[in-house]
């Protein structure tokens, strides 16, 4: 299954790769103006977050959310966790409840497809990989991201061959088809929400073949059981 995963997630970027170009990291007002929402509410996404991690063994593993993420999510022992509100448009109406201001502010937004918070476990490592899809954008929300002893953000987004280390309430947006990878070096948890939101001004045939994989990948949501 994951050699299939692969291969097709390899066909997709080539497809993608042959009409759209773009950098690594965007501009916010141009690509996702509504962003801006979300990082003027950081505070109030942080308090449900935490709330949430006080139950945190409650939370899934990515991996057990989707098998086919395994070699980048159990990879080292230790725990990626996601608390998904909404994946490609399918939403989880008890994970809702629980984070109603964030759930409020993403129901404003529909170029949003994708909401999560991600909790990333000291010292946890996710090894370098690639998403499939050039037709969404990945929006991320720093809400929790521990210090060093130097002072520094303890938790590193590597992409495109730089790091990025962001504070609490910074955020940035950037295409995650390319190559990147996460380290959390502190002794604590760190907190982000993942936004994946519409690319837009795609070319009409790549907006057809985003919504076909998109409507693809719901199906396959639904005949798993995810709602």
């Amino acid at each position: 299954m994951n050699l299939f995963y692969d291969q097709t997630a390899t066909l997709i970027r080539w497809i993608y790769d042959r009409r759209i170009i773009g950098p690594p990291v965007l501009d916010l007002d141009p690509h996702f103006p509504a962003g801006q929402r979300f990082a003027d509410a950081w505070r109030t996404i942080r308090d449900e977050a935490m709330a949430v991690a006080a139950r945190l063994a409650e939370v899934p593993r990515f991996h057990e959310i989707m098998p086919e993420q395994t070699a980048i999510s159990a990879n080292d022992d230790r725990d990626w966790r996601m608390f998904i509100i909404k994946a490609y448009g399918v939403e989880v109406p008890e994970n809702k409840a629980r984070c109603p201001a964030l759930a409020a502010i993403v129901a404003t937004a529909p170029e949003v497809l994708s909401a999560s918070i991600s909790f990333m476990a000291p010292k946890k490592h996710i090894p370098a990989h690639r998403g499939p899809f050039r037709g969404v954008l990945r929006f991320y929300l720093g809400l929790s991201m521990p210090q060093l002893a130097d002072g520094r953000p303890g938790a590193v987004l590597k992409v495109a061959d730089r790091d990025y280390r962001l504070q609490d309430g910074e955020f940035m947006l950037w295409d995650d088809t390319f190559p990147h990878e996460v380290w959390n070096e502190s002794d604590q948890v760190r907190a982000v929400l993942l936004l994946d939101v519409w690319r837009p001004g795609m070319p009409a045939d790549m907006e057809l073949f985003s919504r076909a994989l998109i409507a693809m990948v719901r199906a396959g949501m639904r005949i798993r059981g995810f709602a």
